[in-house]
């Protein structure tokens, strides 16, 4: 089955208890890469940013909302550098962390792990 393609209103409409963090994460997103590739998928109720419209591939970050709070994923988070020790999961490559205030975003921790995924995403495509 194909992805269904939205926008990012899209997700803010599944979840508007947290639009301010989401704004917030995509301001974030955007100042660190302006011409990030955003794909909102709102049959995953997430939106990625990336170097390309691939989740696993190319993508290297999602907001994932829930009822409390929304999850900054990294789809090759595994791999990045926590010193924080901001990130949970036990998968083979997925991590995330919760937030639950627009406030959040701006901690230098998590711009750091923002910078991280999309610095190792773009050298493991070699762009």
């Amino acid at each position: 089955m194909t992805d269904v393609i939205g926008t990012f209103e899209d997700i803010v409409r599944l979840a508007p208890q947290h639009e301010a963090v989401l704004r917030a994460l995509r301001r974030l997103a955007v100042s660190l890469h302006p011409e990030l590739v955003e794909v909102a998928r709102p049959g995953d109720r997430a939106v990625s940013w990336g170097h390309g419209p691939k989740k696993m591939s190319e993508a290297y970050a999602y907001a994932l909302p829930y009822e409390k709070h929304v999850n900054l994923g990294f789809y090759q988070g595994a791999t990045l550098a926590d010193p924080a020790g901001l990130l949970k999961g036990t998968g083979k490559a997925l991590r995330h962390h919760s937030l639950s205030s627009a406030e959040e975003v701006d901690r230098p921790e998590i711009r750091a792990l923002m910078v991280a995924a999309r610095e190792e995403r773009r050298m493991a495509l070699g762009r």
